[in-house]
């Protein structure tokens, strides 16, 4: 169980450590997404960029919490949880400022997305 807690922190961490680097690589080479973080004024093109980055630190993410874990079910499935239950409370402080589907799809996203991750590593 130790392992699965470990593995969990470690997808979390990773989750968060890619996604804050994500989102200033795009802030720093996509000008007018930075601005539109600003002003929190989205296009669908600048909501639908960020979904696509979240799945991807999601999978990569429940990857290291499997391979960390060394098993590849409960340890994604967790961090995809831990993840949705977060999301929830980042999504609500901007829950007016961006459209309805954003966050239905970022949050739907969550945990597929890390399970998968987890499934991509082995089990040995």
């Amino acid at each position: 169980m130790l392992r699965v807690i470990l593995g969990v922190a470690a997808g979390f961490i990773v989750w968060s450590i890619l996604w804050v680097g994500v989102d200033a690589i795009l802030r720093l080479v996509w000008t007018s997404y930075d601005e539109s973080v600003k002003t929190m004024t989205f296009s669908s093109r600048m909501l639908i960029v960020p979904l696509i980055l979240s799945a991807i630190v999601s999978i990569v993410s429940g990857f290291v919490a499997a391979l960390m874990a060394k098993e590849n079910t409960k340890s994604p499935l967790i961090l995809g949880i831990l993840l949705l239950i977060v999301g929830v409370f980042v999504q609500m402080g901007v829950w007016e400022k961006i459209p309805l589907w954003y966050h239905l799809t970022f949050w739907i996203l969550l945990v597929p997305m890390s399970v998968l991750g987890g499934k991509l590593r082995s089990e040995n």
